[in-house]
């Protein structure tokens, strides 16, 4: 499954020299994510994202994230049209934060927001929000920014601790899905992992009751009946997108509030 991060071709500190009269514009075009078949998500998202969206785990052996399937193929995006517009009612945060991105310092210590100056809706001619006053003062835009990406790296840590557990529980395992394309060809998915219905019901009680208590039972199970959404990737590969399936910005769901450890 493709790399993710990818989207971000320069992303530079924001600062009041370099950025004081750029503004930047979003919500219309989503064709900086037309090539990634598979998008973050937090462990929050699940509920609303397995809606529409086949949710798996993608990465290495020491180190997984969830993610919803968005291609059949490589550098393919089923939910974004030639036009760059999203289809589908829920867009994930990961997309909603773009083209802002937390930095970390080497030691993890510090963070700093950057913007990804490739963006094709950053600019210098007033189009969208501006990111600093005529004073050079952070304009409320850029602050709200600054406080949905902190929610998104508070998240992003509890998500790391759920995919933590079910490694060291050994209840993920490879996965591949086929799908023939709309010539007849065969298409197969490889590079993503779900849950063993096996090994999670041989898990101990207590560890059960954890799970449980952590609301992390839960999220597999969703986990789990999101794959049936599988069944959604393959008639939009056929190229049929159900009406009604373009999102009305008005209508993006911001990330919860979430208890982070």
């Amino acid at each position: 499954m493709a790399t993710q991060l990818l989207i971000y071709e320069r992303a530079t500190p924001i600062t009041v020299s370099r950025h004081k009269d750029h503004s930047v514009k979003t919500g219309e075009d989503y064709s900086f994510a037309a090539k990634i078949n598979a998008v973050p998500l937090m462990a929050t998202e699940f509920s609303t994202a397995a809606q529409e969206f086949a949710v798996v785990f993608a990465g290495t052996e020491g180190r997984v994230m969830p993610t919803a399937v968005c291609g059949a193929r490589a550098e393919e995006n089923l939910y974004v049209s030639d036009d760059g517009k999203w289809q589908a009612p829920y867009l994930p945060a990961f997309i909603r934060q773009y083209p802002f991105v937390f930095a970390s310092s080497n030691d993890g210590e510090t963070l700093t927001l950057c913007l990804d100056e490739e963006f094709t809706g950053v600019n210098t001619d007033g189009r969208g929000e501006r990111l600093f006053d005529s004073d050079g003062e952070r304009t409320t835009y850029l602050k709200g920014m600054v406080e949905f990406s902190r929610s998104y790296q508070q998240h992003f840590r509890r998500t790391e601790q759920f995919c933590a557990r079910l490694l060291e529980y050994d209840l993920l395992e490879p996965m591949q899905a086929q799908f023939r394309g709309p010539a007849g060809d065969i298409v197969q998915l490889t590079g993503f992992q779900a849950v063993n219905r096996d090994r999670l019901k041989a898990l101990e009680a207590d560890v059960l009751k954890g799970l449980c208590a952590a609301d992390e039972l839960e999220l597999i199970y969703i986990h789990l009946q999101s794959m049936r959404n599988f069944e959604r990737l393959v008639a939009r590969l056929d190229g049929a997108v159900p009406e009604g399936q373009a999102r009305a910005e008005s209508e993006t769901p911001v990330l919860e509030d979430a208890e982070v450890e």
